[in-house]
């Protein structure tokens, strides 16, 4: 985790701006950068530290997730030739510092990191070997839920340190990477049936059709600590 003090990186340019009611809502990734829109700043907070698990971060305002913003972040044209040549999750460790750094600057964050031993579910791979098809480690990375009969989750060239987020909040606890399957991606489609439903529960599912099984453990896991929060300033 960054401490506060860190100085990494910046965007070049940054435009936050209140959404304008009734504007469709949408997420991309660009050469140079970011444009997020009907986003909010609890979203932010999230992609920049990678925590995507509620009970991990304490003292986040109402506000951070009902306020809804624009974004636009943009960095220079060197940063964005050298990106070209980063892995995507090389690019990502690199962008949350400066996500991280953009809220410090444009909403006076002020934050520390305290550890707590957590329940937890650990993420495993059943039986020795894991169903997933691998991926090609240069495809875009995607990951969509979709609802119906039951949940159905499709991924295409998905890491395991981004299906986690999917995953995390199963009883209320986070699920931690246990697998040993690093970066390698996976082509996949899970189908699970959430509470009393006719399909299989999220871990039959997560065994009979990727192989992969959730083991109740405890850990020893980094909280992030919001000490001071202010809504973004104004272009």
């Amino acid at each position: 985790p960054q401490n506060a003090s860190t100085k990494p990186n910046a965007y070049e340019v940054v435009s936050i701006k209140p959404s304008k009611p009734g504007s469709p809502g949408s997420s991309e990734i660009l050469p140079n950068g970011f444009r997020d829109t009907e986003t909010t700043i609890g979203d932010v907070m999230r992609n920049a530290f990678g925590i995507f698990y509620d009970k991990q971060i304490i003292g986040m305002p109402p506000w951070t997730e009902s306020e809804l913003y624009d974004i636009e972040a943009k960095v220079d044209a060197d940063t964005a030739t050298r990106w070209q040549r980063l892995t995507s999750t090389e690019r990502r460790n690199e962008e949350r510092s400066m996500m991280q750094a953009l809220l410090i600057d444009r909403c006076k964050l002020k934050f520390h990191f305290v550890r707590k031993e957590m329940q937890v579910y650990d993420l495993m791979i059943a039986n020795s070997r894991s169903k997933m098809k691998e991926a090609p480690q240069d495809e875009a990375e995607t990951g969509g839920m979709a609802g119906g009969d039951g949940v159905t989750f499709t991924a295409h060239a998905l890491s395991i340190e981004n299906f986690i987020p999917t995953l995390s909040g199963t009883d209320g606890r986070l699920v931690v990477d246990k697998t040993g399957l690093g970066n390698k991606r996976f082509d996949f489609t899970l189908h699970w049936s959430p509470g009393a439903g006719s399909g299989p529960s999220l871990f039959t599912a997560l065994e009979e059709q990727l192989g992969l099984k959730l083991v109740p453990s405890k850990e020893t896991v980094h909280v992030l600590v919001i000490d001071q929060m202010e809504k973004p300033s104004p272009n």
